[in-house]
């Protein structure tokens, strides 16, 4: 969909899902690291801790799709070399320090078509703009944070940082309708991306219950809230024997076939049926929102037992032929084999800078019915500066030998 399109991605480990994204929709993405690397990056031979795999697995996945460079952009070399190559590319991305970016109107002069992408924690101008800040920041920030975990107790983080993969979303978005944009002005423009922005949609449905209702949001762990005038909390996330699976009571037109789904399993599965409550239930009247606490903890006793004896394949398949509403909580174990994300070829393998090849995520979307294929594997560190500098810029075999010699590729 973006072949032709250039990209120059400078951007860290918080905003390198950008230029994935616009690879795998195939751009050509050319990752530009110091000659010393990302940061973010641990070359093989992996070390034995935990971490420094971790962080290398976690680099390799964002740069799948990309040709990679050297360039020290600080150097006066290389901020020359850098702007020969900007007079070309479409889009360049960036994560830049508090107040250290790009200057898009320099780049515009050199490049009036080019789209400059800047994500940071909290955006290019107000108050907290001069800021910098981790995933945990930005999650506190946002107000994710605050709603992650069980009531009254400490605000927990999701073990995996979040902002990267929101912040990235938004900027490829951002950056695409910057491309549409520019197919009537002729002209590229500057994609300004907040991380807590960006975070802040995560949690929607909180700044919405206090414009309308001047409501404040809290933990509430395995259960949802919100959805009855008693002040009811109904369990969401259910322990089965291997797991956990969600399930929410409901009643009226959108649960009623549900629950009496629910009633037939229980009917036809435990040796006295289902119990006399939920058998006497009129799931067609059973209202949420007037349902008191008593009522729901009463009813939800009898569930539980049942939920904990199934297994999470037991569980699926039973309320998908029952067309239920409930889905099992998958493990990464689980994702690996799970058959809808098979049959629609979404793992994909691709070599390793290591030996052998691994499975990686393809592209987020089919086209025409075929999922793009992962064209190149993560790049090594300046694995491409003879092709791009040599072949693309035009410097002599012994320039780019000297660049090295000094620092700057």
């Amino acid at each position: 969909m973006l072949d032709g399109l250039r990209v120059l991605d400078l951007a860290d480990a918080s905003g390198a899902l950008c230029g994935r994204i616009l690879g795998d929709l195939g751009a050509d993405v050319v990752k530009v690291e110091p000659p010393g690397g990302d940061p973010s990056r641990s070359e093989p031979p992996f070390a034995d801790d935990l971490p420094a795999l971790d962080r290398s697995l976690s680099w390799f996945a964002a740069n799948v799709n990309k040709r990679g460079v050297t360039l020290q952009l600080e150097s006066e070399t290389g901020r020359e070399l850098f702007t020969r190559l900007s007079k070309s590319a479409d889009i360049v991305v960036e994560t830049p320090a508090p107040g250290q970016g790009l200057d898009y109107d320099e780049l515009a002069a050199i490049n009036e078509r080019l789209i400059l992408v800047t994500l940071t924690p909290f955006g290019a101008d107000g108050p907290a703009s001069e800021l910098a800040a981790s995933d945990l920041e930005i999650t506190a920030s946002s107000g994710s944070l605050w709603l992650a975990g069980e009531p009254g107790r400490t605000p927990v983080r999701t073990s995996v940082p979040q902002t990267p993969a929101w912040t990235g979303m938004y900027a490829a978005a951002g950056a695409l309708m910057a491309v549409l944009a520019r197919e009537a002005t002729g002209r590229g423009q500057h994609v300004d991306v907040s991380a807590q922005a960006g975070m802040v949609t995560a949690v929607s449905q909180a700044p919405i219950f206090w414009d309308l209702l001047g409501e404040e949001q809290y933990r509430s762990g395995a259960f949802l809230e919100g959805r009855s005038l008693t002040g009811a909390k109904f369990r969401n996330i259910w322990p089965c024997c291997d797991g956990f699976v969600t399930f929410a009571l409901y009643g009226g037109q959108a649960g009623r076939e549900t629950g009496r789904a629910l009633v037939e399993w229980m009917n036809e599965t435990l040796p006295g049926g289902a119990p006399d409550l939920l058998r006497a239930l009129d799931w067609d009247r059973f209202d949420v929102t007037t349902a008191s606490q008593g009522d729901v903890e009463q009813i939800e006793a009898l569930i539980g037992p049942f939920f904990l004896g199934l297994s999470k394949v037991e569980f699926f398949s039973q309320v998908t032929n029952r067309k239920m509403l409930g889905y099992p909580l998958s493990t990464v174990d689980d994702l690996t084999a799970d058959p809808q994300l098979a049959s629609r070829g979404f793992w994909q393998p691709i070599d390793a800078p290591w030996d052998g090849q691994v499975c990686m995520p393809g592209s987020f979307a089919l086209f025409d019915a075929a999922r793009p294929e992962l064209r190149r594997t993560a790049p090594r560190l300046g694995e491409h500066n003879v092709e791009v500098f040599q072949g693309e810029l035009g410097l002599r075999s012994d320039e780019v030998i000297a660049l090295r010699s000094a620092g700057v590729l």
